[in-house]
């Protein structure tokens, strides 16, 4: 049991790390980043569209 939580640990980071990447990558690449990836990353997908670059 103990190994198969430790798993789903190291895929939920994996996971994130992913989010991340990828929500990065929109940004540099000026298009709209995944609903998705924001909500995992914490992010209210509302707001950060709503934001604009100065």
């Amino acid at each position: 049991m103990i190994g198969r939580r430790f798993m789903n640990g190291i895929g939920e980071f994996f996971g994130v790390v992913e989010s991340a990447v990828a929500v990065s990558a929109a940004v540099r690449d000026r298009r709209r980043a995944k609903e998705a990836d924001l909500k995992r990353l914490g992010i209210d997908p509302e707001q950060f569209y709503a934001m604009r670059r100065y």
